[in-house]
């Protein structure tokens, strides 16, 4: 839990250094120094040397924030990747299930079709035995009228 506040902590902190606030207060902080030596409050020799060692102790936490920012950021991305990949597998598959479904439909229609054809055959071979029959039915009456 101490190091998710950590990053938070150094999350904000990059934040607020890339922001127009941070500018204003470095401004003030140097104008101030600067001030204090025409003030007559430090030499200036001191005052260069609190304000070296400010500005470099930032310059080392900021470089270590900001660090610790583009490793988060890069854990995200990481992150959004493996899932990009699970969500591509699943559509892998959802897309083989779907081919599937099409070579059952298409085996389903063949055999509907070839259903209808049998259908179709049988259903001429009856038009010709009644045809035959009734030729044979009318020869038939014929020959008994005889």
């Amino acid at each position: 839990m101490k190091k998710d506040r950590i990053e938070k902590t150094a999350l904000k902190v990059t934040r607020w250094v890339g922001s127009p606030q941070s500018i204003v207060v470095h401004t003030l902080v140097f104008g101030a120094s600067f001030a204090a030596v025409w003030l007559h409050f430090l030499p200036i020799d001191r005052m260069l040397l609190i304000l070296t060692t400010i500005v470099s102790l930032e310059a080392i936490y900021l470089a270590i924030f900001i660090q610790m920012s583009v490793n988060a950021q890069t854990m995200a991305i990481e992150e959004v990747e493996q899932d990009i990949d699970e969500i591509q597998e699943d559509i892998d598959e959802i897309q083989e299930d779907v081919e599937e479904m099409q070579e059952d439909v298409e085996e389903v229609l063949e055999s509907e079709e070839e259903e209808v054809a049998r259908d179709a055959a049988e259903h001429k071979t009856l038009e010709e035995l009644r045809a035959g029959l009734t030729q044979l039915i009318e020869r038939v009456e014929k020959l008994q009228q005889k």
